[in-house]
């Protein structure tokens, strides 16, 4: 099972970007950097078509330093991708971000011709504090909901540099469930979209796998339990998750841990590496391609059985023809009869 999210105003704003892309020199595409392959929109590239893209990942506070390192060696090696890990509250950063967009279109940035940038991404990933951050006081509406921004807003940041703000917009379907959790897990998801215990279990699984040492720490577990369903229950007795009889509220325990998730509280994290990605994305293909050749099987099977019913139709219309004609030979015959 997956996490699907679509809203309706996020069709639009896919409506609104491909309109908009011909007037647009670069894409500055805002990711997670905890997430850097799963926070990306595949419908982008498809917009975007030879519009060159500054890949930011932002939150880079919040992730697992190294494992970011993959993914900037990666991108460079195999796509040729502009990418830099960024966060809104290194004014370095700030500052560097004119210098990155300004190699990438070199042929524009003065009043005449000022660079008109896109900033795009998924729900929650940082774009609206992005904005604020450039323009230097708060113009469009941050929140910690996906989701917030709902339409489209051009600002001047300086006279040679203009930016464009979309809504955070998700794709119809996504394919991976892997990568739909993970969504979930770092909040790119709204929360009644989603099933908080089933997306705090997969988290869970992930940590005891990847930060171990980190997730035993945060809780102060002497051992790691065998599941992560136990370790969700000890977290729920240790912050204030008990109910009446001493049960365990698994929802409320589900909040607390992705609280602290998200908040980086456990430790930086990074959910992903470019070699699960791959392997992933194998696996994905090949179920793909399994259920298309059960679908042809089907369809080929079918043929005969459609060919039966026709060959049962053709018989049972020619049966009814000879009965008719036999009818009306009857009919004659017996009229000269009374002649």
């Amino acid at each position: 099972m997956s996490v699907q999210w679509f809203p309706g105003h996020m069709n639009k704003a896919r409506r609104e970007i491909e309109d908009v892309m011909p007037q647009v020199d670069l894409v500055i595409e805002v990711l997670d950097a905890r997430i850097p392959d799963s926070s990306q929109n595949p419908m982008l590239s498809t917009l975007r078509g030879d519009v060159p893209v500054l890949r930011l990942l932002n939150k880079k506070d919040l992730a697992d330093a190294e494992r970011v390192a993959l993914w900037l060696s990666h991108w460079r090696d195999n796509d040729d991708i502009t990418a830099q890990p960024f966060s809104t509250m290194d004014k370095t950063d700030l500052h560097n971000l004119n210098q990155w967009v300004k190699r990438l279109v070199p042929h524009r940035g003065t009043a005449e011709k000022p660079i008109r940038a896109m900033i795009a991404g998924i729900p929650n990933v940082g774009k609206s504090s992005l904005m604020n951050a450039l323009i230097g006081k708060r113009v469009a509406k941050v929140g910690d909901e996906p989701a917030v921004t709902k339409g489209q807003q051009k600002l001047k940041v300086t006279p040679e540099f203009q930016i464009l703000d979309t809504p955070g917009i998700l794709w119809p379907k996504i394919e991976n469930p892997r990568a739909s959790y993970r969504l979930a897990v770092t909040g790119a998801v709204r929360n009644t979209a989603m099933d908080y215990e089933l997306v705090a279990l997969d988290g869970l699984a992930f940590f005891m796998a990847h930060y171990p040492d980190a997730l035993m720490t945060r809780y102060k577990l002497k051992e790691m339990p065998a599941t992560p369903d136990d370790v969700l229950k000890i977290i729920g007795q240790k912050r204030g998750g008990l109910r009446a009889g001493g049960k365990v509220d698994m929802h409320k325990a589900a909040e607390v841990f992705l609280t602290d998730a998200r908040a980086g509280i456990v430790c930086p994290f990074v959910m992903e590496t470019p070699a699960m990605i791959i392997a992933e994305e194998q696996i994905v293909e090949e179920k793909k391609a399994a259920k298309e050749a059960a679908r042809l099987a089907r369809l080929e099977a079918a043929i005969p059985q459609r060919q039966q019913q026709k060959n049962r139709e053709y018989r049972a219309k020619m049966e009814l023809t000879e009965g008719s004609n036999k009818h009306q030979d009857d009919s004659t015959y017996n009229v000269q009869d009374d002649k």
